[in-house]
């Protein structure tokens, strides 16, 4: 059976990377008809915007795409085409694990902790009012005459909305994974403490979504206190699912255990759609040097393959991974200490990957 699926190379190191993955992901010897969709900077090149409406539409269409990085400039320009496709297509969840490979350059082992972060409100909604607008001013008014508030006259404001509906379902996502996926304890990640009537409401329905699953563990923390017990005691935790924005900080903190975001894959599912991806920059000053390390974008492929019920295959193809990662013969630089020369480029370090899979299928 062959599966039809939308591509994005991306900018910067994307290309390269998507190349490496595609070699290695064809090597398990699944069936893919690859439609090659463009977003990003090259798109805006091209057709006057980051996400043009074919892309969208090849989307739509497949069902499933693998995304390499995509650059967004900070503080200016187009919004994150990233978030952009997560509310264009309502995929609510954004799926991380984190996962440490033996070999791996890192103060920690034994890691293996799932980030499931809900995407489509909080601060990441988009709701702002710039500073200085007559909206602004008024929505500032607004505050003060209802309940008492001040807030600076030079302010911008963001609006974070945290509905029922949103909370209750990326909850229930988390225990559903958990149980599927044979995992023990679901942590719910807030500041209820001071945003009552938003964190308050998640951390409420978090609860109440946990009477139903009494197979499985439950907690909840306080999200400061949760960055400084992943930090302590990482070995405790299973599955965090988290409001949008605590979920995006969490999951670099997580990535910092297992090595980086170089090895942090991400998947962005909703009903009927999921986009997978590569969770770290497009790091345009390494663009065709044959240098960076291609694992996030092919865990990400692993996850796509696993959605898609090649689930054989992807395992096979993550024990190739992790096999080259041990033997530490066909590594890229970041996997070695600052100064040690002896690294090898993404094209070989992929070579080494498809090898290993040849052995394995």
């Amino acid at each position: 059976m062959g599966y039809r699926i939308t591509l994005i190379p991306g900018d910067g190191i994307g290309p390269e990377i998507t190349d490496v993955v595609k070699e290695c992901i064809e090597a398990t010897g699944v069936e893919i008809e690859w439609d090659i969709q463009e977003a990003g900077e090259c798109a805006i090149e091209k057709y006057g915007t980051p996400i043009p409406e074919k892309t969208l539409k090849s989307i739509e269409e497949n069902k499933v795409c693998l995304k390499a990085p995509l650059t967004t400039p900070v503080g200016s320009g187009f919004r994150s085409v990233n978030v952009y496709i997560r509310q264009h297509f309502n995929l609510y969840v954004c799926l991380r694990p984190f996962k440490f490979y033996e070999g791996v350059r890192s103060r920690y082992s034994n890691i293996d902790i799932i980030v499931i972060r809900e995407n489509m409100e909080d601060l990441y909604a988009g709701i702002e009012f710039q500073q200085g607008n007559k909206e602004t001013e008024e929505l500032i008014d607004f505050i003060e005459k209802k309940i008492g508030k001040r807030i600076n006259r030079d302010s911008g404001i963001s609006i974070k909305p945290i509905s029922i509906t949103n909370s209750e379902r990326i909850v229930r996502f988390a225990f559903e994974y958990a149980r599927k996926n044979r995992r023990k304890k679901v942590t719910a990640i807030h500041k209820a403490n001071i945003m009552k009537f938003t964190d308050g409401l998640f951390l409420d329905i978090s609860r109440r979504v946990a009477h139903e699953y009494s197979d499985i563990e439950f907690e909840d923390k306080i999200v400061d206190n949760m960055a400084m017990q992943l930090v302590q005691k990482p070995e405790l935790y299973d599955v965090l699912v988290c409001p949008n924005l605590y979920g995006d900080i969490l999951s670099d903190l997580c990535a910092g255990l297992i090595g980086g975001l170089g090895l942090s894959p991400g998947a962005n599912i909703g009903e009927d759609i999921a986009v997978f991806e590569a969770t770290h920059g497009s790091a345009p000053k390494y663009k065709g040097l044959n240098r960076v390390n291609p694992s996030a974008l092919l865990l990400a492929g692993i996850m796509m393959l696993d959605y898609i019920g090649e689930s054989k295959r992807a395992t096979k193809l993550e024990e190739a991974l992790a096999d080259v990662i041990k033997e530490g013969l066909y590594l890229t630089y970041d996997f070695r200490d600052p100064g040690d020369t002896n690294y090898v480029g993404t094209r070989e370090m992929g070579r080494a990957i498809v090898e290993k899979v040849r052995e394995k299928i």
